[in-house]
């Protein structure tokens, strides 16, 4: 009974083969419509990546030498035709292509901006010396010592403001070479009660850049040896990734100068239904561009939240805004270990008190270059939004106050940068006497320097307006030095 039925299936199929193509049946597959068809002129005049049929050959069939089976693939995606032959990008590049990729659309500003700076193999920060003048841009340290001093003066008053401590942190979040905290050791070394009470903590991510703070604080011991100490004061230092690692438990004084204005930005666009989020994707020409958000992200809920903060008017003038959840949450971090463990924190950077629209830009050589172009090759920052780091920080703790912002000349010119500046001058030589006046006016003055001997693409430009500081303190210490 089974051989008759399997003769009888086999000679059905014979037949099924060798039937003529009108009456062959379509095999149904919402994507592969199969018909059997005669050839002619006009079924091979089809060009590639049309919308078109491709014409098959069935060698394992038999049917007649005319005969052919042919797969309509209209309905399919075709993809622009690809090179696998060598490319010119960077493994950044490909890094960030991977990304979009995998995820099948778009990333934010963001998450491009944080890849670019911070990437572990291939981050901006991550493999380089970036300050100074062989560098991409200089920081207040680097431009005099005097800001470190002056920096100094504010963290030994706001120790005293504390009670004098006999154990206390004192953290910088984004140190960079370690300069502006060697300049801070150096001027309060004589003060013994003060610099036997401290223990430094450097957040630091970058590799090549803990190197170079460990030399310039002149630091002895290893990690897991001994306990690192500066010799310049004979302070133990300790490194870490983040803020959430350095230890609790004792007050804490934070200097965060630069750092904020590093931290990832969201960006966002007003269209004709309202807010949507600015994102990167790739184009056919598989360079990076500017695309919209058809729907919410995750980041509008930090939208909202900076807009109940501002008044009605301020958003109605704007047709894009700039909102930073990293600086958020990395204030409420820093202001419930002030509510907490008691202290104070200073922050100084360029930015503005309020809403930030559009400032998002890419500093390579000292020069400003396309945000897109060639990442991982530039500084990427933003304005920093002291509006929103007074809201988070009144917001998480009923512990601590917020002072300022103030300039940065207010700041220092209130320390006594002014006297410092005549001190070193009455002990100098001429060549020295014109860097200190230089470096004074950088972190002081509004604009080009008046009076200017050197060439014209050197005139320092002034920072004291541009840069603001805020301090966040426990309420305990009252009102902090210079913001009374």
């Amino acid at each position: 009974m089974l051989r008759r039925v399997a003769a009888q299936a086999s000679a059905n199929y014979r037949r099924l083969l060798a039937a003529p193509s009108s009456s062959s049946p379509g095999i149904n597959n919402p994507f592969r419509q199969c018909s059997t068809s005669t050839p002619s002129s006009s079924s091979h005049s089809h060009t590639p990546n049309s919308t078109c049929v491709e014409h098959l050959e069935d060698s394992a069939c038999t049917p007649s030498p005319s005969t052919k089976i042919s797969i309509d693939r209209s309905g399919l995606y075709n993809p622009p035709e690809h090179s696998h032959g060598p490319t010119s990008d960077s493994e950044l590049v490909k890094h960030l292509k991977g990304i979009i990729k995998f995820r099948g659309g778009p990333i934010t500003v963001a998450e491009y901006m944080e890849e670019v700076l911070t990437n572990p193999k291939a981050g901006f920060y991550i493999n380089r010396d970036v300050f100074g003048a062989q560098g991409d841009f200089i920081t207040s340290p680097e431009v005099s010592q005097m800001f470190g001093e002056m920096i100094g003066v504010w963290v030994m008053c706001a120790w005293e403001q504390m009670g004098r401590p006999e154990k206390v942190n004192l953290v910088e979040l984004g140190p960079g070479r370690g300069t502006l905290l060697a300049d801070l050791l150096r001027g309060v070394s004589k003060f013994k009660n003060f610099t036997e009470s401290v223990h430094i903590h450097m957040v630091e991510c970058s590799p090549v850049l803990r190197k170079l703070q460990y030399q310039t604080l002149k630091c002895e011991g290893e990690d897991g040896e001994k306990q690192i100490v500066s010799t310049m004061t004979g302070s133990p230092v300790s490194w870490h990734a983040t803020m959430e690692e350095v230890p609790t438990g004792l007050p804490t004084i934070i200097v965060a100068h630069e750092f904020y204005d590093a931290l990832p930005v969201h960006q966002f666009q007003r269209a004709s239904h309202g807010w949507h989020e600015k994102m990167i994707d790739v184009d056919e020409n598989s360079s990076f561009h500017f695309v919209l958000s058809p729907r919410p992200t995750p980041a509008t809920l930090y939208l909202m939240k900076r807009c109940k903060w501002a008044e009605t008017e301020e958003i109605a003038k704007l047709s894009q805004i700039e909102i930073c959840p990293r600086a958020m949450d990395l204030t409420q971090t820093i202001a419930k270990r002030i509510g907490s463990d008691g202290g104070a924190a200073l922050i100084i950077d360029y930015g503005v008190n309020g809403i930030v629209s559009d400032s998002l830009q890419a500093i390579r050589k000292h020069k400003f270059v396309n945000i897109l172009d060639n990442p991982g090759s530039a500084d990427l920052s933003a304005y920093v939004d002291f509006t929103a780091i007074r809201h988070s920080a009144e917001e998480i703790s009923e512990n601590v106050t917020v002072h300022g912002p103030i300039t940065q000349s207010q700041f220092l010119g209130s320390l006594g940068i002014n006297f410092r500046v005549e001190a070193l001058l009455e002990n100098c030589t001429d060549e020295q006497a014109d860097s200190l006046r230089t470096g004074y006016w950088r972190l002081v003055g509004e604009g080009e320097a008046p009076i200017w001997e050197g060439p014209d693409e050197q005139t320092p430009i002034g920072m004291g307006t541009r840069y603001l500081a805020i301090a966040i303190v426990n309420k305990e210490i009252g009102v902090p030095v210079p913001f009374q």
